[in-house]
């Protein structure tokens, strides 16, 4: 049988408290999970109305962050503020053959490329 989703994408974090502020309060994401588990917690956080989740997971200490994580935005004017408003450093957002970009790194150096929807 065939792949028809991709529920959840595993974001190495060092610290869940930490990440869960950045991604909710600066990122405006909404908490989906947060249950205990024998690592840590079950920490999922998705942008309203998503359907793909991101595991905020501490037990993974070793695994290197990921790259290149795509979503969208309607506003990559107003997310650059934000980011910088809250300390985070961002290229752009800058115009390319391909539509408008935005790029940023959590506080856990996972990165992010944000294009204009």
């Amino acid at each position: 049988m065939p792949i028809s989703s991709i529920t959840t994408v595993t974001v190495p974090v060092a610290d869940q408290e930490r990440a869960l502020a950045f991604y909710g309060g600066v990122l405006g994401f909404e908490t989906r999970t947060d249950n205990p588990f024998p690592m840590g917690r079950w920490l999922t956080v998705a942008p309203k109305g998503a359907e793909t989740t991101l595991l905020l997971a501490s037990w993974f200490p070793d695994m290197a962050p990921i790259g290149g994580l795509v979503v969208a935005s309607d506003d990559l004017d107003a997310l650059a503020a934000r980011l910088r408003e809250h300390g985070t450093a961002c290229e752009g957002p800058t115009d390319e053959p391909w539509g408008r970009q935005l790029l940023f790194q959590d506080p856990d150096g996972n990165g992010f490329v944000v294009s204009q929807a």
